[in-house]
């Protein structure tokens, strides 16, 4: 899209640093899931959940988080409708990433993101973990999943982060 500052898949690979860490983040109107690769950017973690406030003390917190954990590059999880097609939770990201970027020069790029909630949300389930602790964990779980599904991606095309 014109004026969204995200990479390619294969532009953002490019600006990654080697040997460094890639933070995954889903997206909601209350929280930013976190997750963290390892250095082989073979698997994500589940990190932490920040309670969104506004933006400038969100991506204060976000960058500071980068900083501390040696990320290379931010991978978010864009919420395509099931169609393909976008709707304002999609375009509420993509301006997440134009201000994001302004503050950052960590290479951003997307990731479709559909049914990794619900991924989620059924695996606790099958788990029989309480609504609380569900509550408490779905956001930096679904990141980790959008983030595993792209470490999943690099290590089909063969890339690693040596």
């Amino acid at each position: 899209m014109a004026n969204d500052p995200a990479l390619s898949l294969e532009d953002f690979v490019a600006a990654v640093p080697a040997r460094t860490r890639l933070i995954g983040l889903d997206l909601g109107t209350k929280t930013i899931g976190l997750a963290l690769s390892d250095l082989g950017l073979g698997i994500a973690s589940p990190m932490e959940t920040i309670r969104r406030k506004k933006f400038t003390l969100d991506a204060e917190q976000l960058l500071t988080i980068c900083a501390k954990q040696g990320v290379g590059g931010i991978v978010l999880g864009l919420p395509l409708n099931m169609d393909g097609s976008e709707g304002p939770r999609a375009q509420a990201t993509r301006a997440f990433v134009r201000n994001l970027s302004q503050k950052t020069d960590l290479p951003i790029t997307y990731w479709d993101e559909r049914l990794s909630t619900a991924a989620v949300t059924r695996t606790l389930l099958e788990a029989d973990t309480s609504r609380a602790k569900r509550a408490d964990v779905v956001d930096k779980m679904a990141a980790a999943y959008i983030l595993q599904g792209f470490l999943d991606r690099l290590g089909f095309m063969g890339l690693d982060n040596g």
